[in-house]
């Protein structure tokens, strides 16, 4: 868990408005960079830099199926039938996001490459740790607040949570429905993507609802937990349980109580959104 500033991405909640909705609650700042599931990397074009799958995971991969779907799209849902090519999806994913989140929430977002970005981003909150180039998202401006001394314990300070106040309010007070609904107008992307990412025969809707529930399962402790130092001057918690979660636990670790309700409500309800019918 680095002492460094970061962005909520939350993430979670799924990718592209989804995962928009979900960016900034999830980007760890108390995060050790280590190399977890390892997602695209950025490669040097006549056009620039491109994203390219893990190594072995042919950008032409089949689009293999080897089990129905657990958490199949719900059959109303009104999937685009005009939707650009996922190395073209750029300016219609920033402008469906323009009409669910103002714009200091939207520049926190990488400006390329956002539909690979945000799957790669979601996949990984149930890692242990993560590699930057993994992450969706800038750092939310400002430094991780923490009070207390080696005597008397350090933990996050309770002024912290206002750090993360704009970006919790606008994650919770987003409706869930119209979330859901720009999500499943974008899945054939989102289901490219996450397919080129290394699982040819999965579906995202099915990891998205995996990633909620093990979100869902984060701790609610009473007191903000306490933390130390190690030996490279990073913070981690003192408590080895706590210590040994996922960055998306983690990061709902460091909100306050009543932001962690709120944040688990609005998941709930997205899941509830993403799964009806099926």
């Amino acid at each position: 868990m680095q002492d460094r500033k970061a962005v909520w991405p939350w993430a979670v909640a799924g990718v592209l408005v989804l995962g928009g909705v979900a960016w900034w609650l999830f980007r760890d700042d108390l995060r050790t960079v280590a190399t977890a599931t390892s997602p695209f990397a950025a490669q040097p074009s006549a056009g620039g830099s491109r994203i390219v799958p893990p190594t072995g995971v042919p950008q032409d991969a089949p689009a293999m199926t080897t089990a129905p779907a657990g958490y199949p799209l719900p059959r109303d849902a009104a999937i685009d039938a005009a939707l650009p090519s996922l190395d073209d999806s750029d300016a219609r994913v920033r402008e469906d996001l323009g009409t669910l989140f103002p714009e200091p929430v939207l520049a926190l977002l990488l400006p390329d490459h956002l539909v690979q970005r945000l799957v790669t981003h979601i996949d990984n909150l149930t890692q242990a740790s993560a590699p930057a180039s993994a992450l969706a998202l800038r750092p939310v401006p400002g430094s991780l607040q923490v009070e207390g001394d080696a005597a008397t314990g350090i933990a996050v300070a309770s002024g912290n949570a206002a750090r993360y106040a704009p970006y919790v309010t606008a994650f919770t007070a987003a409706d869930a429905d119209a979330l859901a609904a720009a999500y499943m107008r974008l899945y054939p992307l989102v289901q490219q993507a996450y397919r080129e990412l290394g699982h040819p025969g999965g579906h995202f809707n099915d990891r998205l609802v995996g990633v909620i529930d093990h979100l869902l399962q984060a701790p609610e402790p009473a007191q903000p937990p306490a933390l130390e130092r190690d030996e490279r001057g990073r913070y981690r918690f003192v408590d080895p349980d706590l210590q040994a979660r996922s960055i998306g636990q983690k990061a709902l670790l460091r909100l306050d109580p009543e932001q962690a309700r709120a944040v688990k409500r609005q998941l709930r309800a997205i899941r509830q959104a993403i799964t009806r019918g099926g």
